[in-house]
């Protein structure tokens, strides 16, 4: 049976919605780690709330404490350019930390970690193969992610400029580096709940519905893994 890490930022509602009442709970390493199990495989979910340093520890929480074999973020995220209406699903491809700069030192250009050729960090490609696979509606996509709310259209537009980005979020970078060095496979699954003018407000009317099609379609893909 598969033992799968699943990372939560702020959308816990929409796990314990879909799956119901946990075979059990602990708390470790400052969390709360949820337990599920099914026919096909055994869950740990872990809410870890927002932000890039959150999610790195609780990626490794899940590595490290409860040897999963696939780590999978699921949760609301906002587009950065016209095509990413509201309630669109997308898997990311690659992400890019835009709090990352160590430029005035090395020159480097900004996101860029040296460990990679370029300044995006990728996404397992054969899981990004297999989750299209299982979800064919699903939008590969490039990930701007930081520890910050991004709302308007001309922060957006500007990152979506500088990066080449497609969405926003702030725990993306954490989990995917810290699942990279781990040679642990990670897939990211995404809503878009606020569009390119949106920001607080319409995140906060759309996140549930956002949240509920996106759990939809990872459950989906881990099913079929």
């Amino acid at each position: 049976m598969k033992k799968i890490g699943m990372i939560v930022a702020v959308e816990m509602d929409a796990v314990l919605s879909r799956f119901g009442s946990p075979k059990g709970e602990e708390k470790r390493g400052g969390f709360t780690v949820y337990r599920y199990e099914n026919e096909t495989y055994e869950l740990c979910v872990v809410s870890s709330g927002a932000g890039e340093i959150a999610a790195a520890a609780a990626a490794e929480l899940l590595i490290t404490g409860y040897g999963v074999s696939l780590i999978v973020n699921f949760g609301v995220v906002g587009g950065l350019t016209e095509e990413m209406t509201m309630a669109r699903t997308v898997v990311v491809e690659r992400v890019v930390h835009t709090d990352f700069d160590t430029s005035d030192w090395d020159g480097c250009e900004r996101g860029r970690y040296l460990a990679y050729p370029t300044r995006y960090v990728p996404a397992d490609p054969e899981l990004v193969r297999k989750a299209r696979e299982a979800a064919p509606e699903l939008v590969p996509v490039t990930c701007a992610s930081a520890d910050k709310f991004v709302a308007g259209a001309e922060k957006k537009h500007a990152l979506h400029a500088e990066f080449a980005a497609d969405i926003c979020e702030m725990e993306a970078a954490g989990i995917l580096l810290t699942a990279n060095r781990a040679s642990v496979p990670c897939l990211l699954i995404k809503a878009v709940s606020d569009g390119i003018t949106g920001g607080a407000e319409e995140f906060e009317r759309e996140i549930r519905h956002s949240s509920e099609v996106c759990l939809e379609v990872t459950d989906r893909i881990i099913r079929s893994l």
